[in-house]
């Protein structure tokens, strides 16, 4: 197992480094002149030309690019046109918000998914798994800005049970710092107030997240699940008398989650990428906003790192997945 991590682990170095080409490239074939946003729409040919030489766009590419690539290698992601910041400081002051929501909407769609999708193939062509299919049907097709301007609507608009959208409230203001992510640094602070808070913030962003996936991770149990329950060993268990229960739970269900984790996984690698357009609807302060208004502004240094940062991630994810697999099926071995 410890040798196929090494190995992947060094497979990552191929994959990365061709995504360091394409953004590069991206980067040069956009319209616009990084200079000039770099130097501001005010100034004048001179501090555009300054800074164009501070920053090596007047070499030649390949040049530009050993440069992009030295500070890549120390960590140094570029500055932001637009805050003026290291965008490295930019990501450690908006990432925790974008994992603290990612978090709860992939366990709200495991959780619920799974259930949903168990149900769904142990009451199979009842009416629960009618409505299970329907559910599943209905949260594939809806689009997710449209459900995330939905529930704003019905539920801030009209009956007022929830706010539009931020973190917590602006009278409260966050709590103390440790994680970044509200509601644990609320708990660790034994701050209540805050906690309740930042999830009543926190629930509608992460439903609209949610309710897609959920509805992909239902449809999934439910296929591989029905797959398993019509196995021979599953037969010999109830043969023996072993409860209902304990034969879907304990020996169908594990067996059949392989291809449930895979869209887990992806799923969450998907998350950690902003959910852009949620963030934005919502005016949660994650990457998603942070990338979005990097985009409009052609912020190239962060658009970027964030490509860079998000395609780690959804490889590392990736490879948590292969893991897993191993804990599902004794007979998968990475040898």
């Amino acid at each position: 197992m410890l040798a196929y991590i090494l190995r992947r682990f060094v497979a990552l170095i191929p994959v990365l480094f061709g995504m360091t080409i394409i953004t590069f490239v991206l980067s040069h074939v956009i319209p616009g002149d990084p200079a000039r946003y770099a130097a501001g729409l005010i100034a004048g040919p001179e501090q555009v030309e300054q800074v164009r030489k501070e920053m090596g766009l007047d070499k030649p590419l390949f040049q530009q690019y050993l440069l992009y690539m030295n500070g890549l290698i120390h960590g140094d992601l570029g500055q932001s046109f637009r805050t003026h910041r290291l965008v490295t400081e930019d990501i450690r002051r908006y990432f925790p918000a974008t994992v603290e929501l990612s978090l709860t909407a992939i366990l709200m769609s495991t959780v619920v998914g799974i259930a949903m999708g168990t149900l769904s193939a142990y009451k199979k062509n009842t009416w629960i798994d009618q409505f299970s299919r329907s559910f599943s049907i209905f949260g594939v097709s809806m689009p997710v800005f449209w459900l995330s301007l939905l529930l704003q609507i019905t539920f801030y608009a009209y009956l007022g049970w929830f706010p539009s959208g931020d973190r917590i409230t602006i009278v409260l203001g966050p709590p103390k710092h440790i994680t970044g992510l509200f509601l644990v640094d609320s708990l660790l602070t034994g701050d209540l107030k805050r906690f309740l808070s930042s999830f009543y913030h926190l629930i509608l962003p992460a439903v609209s997240l949610a309710l897609t996936m959920l509805a992909i991770t239902s449809r999934m149990t439910r296929s591989s699940l029905l797959d398993v329950l019509g196995s021979d060993y599953i037969r010999t268990a109830r043969a023996k008398g072993l409860n209902e229960f304990r034969v879907v739970c304990k020996h169908a269900l594990k067996n059949s989650m392989i291809p449930t984790t895979t869209v887990i996984g992806a799923q969450f690698g998907w998350l950690l990428g902003g959910a852009f357009i949620v963030e934005t609807i919502f005016s949660w302060p994650g990457i998603g906003t942070y990338g979005v208004q990097a985009i409009i502004e052609l912020d190239f240094p962060v658009i970027m790192g964030l490509t860079i940062l998000l395609s780690f991630l959804y490889v590392m994810i990736n490879l948590w997945v292969d893991i897993v697999y191993a804990f599902l099926d004794p007979r998968i071995e990475y040898s």
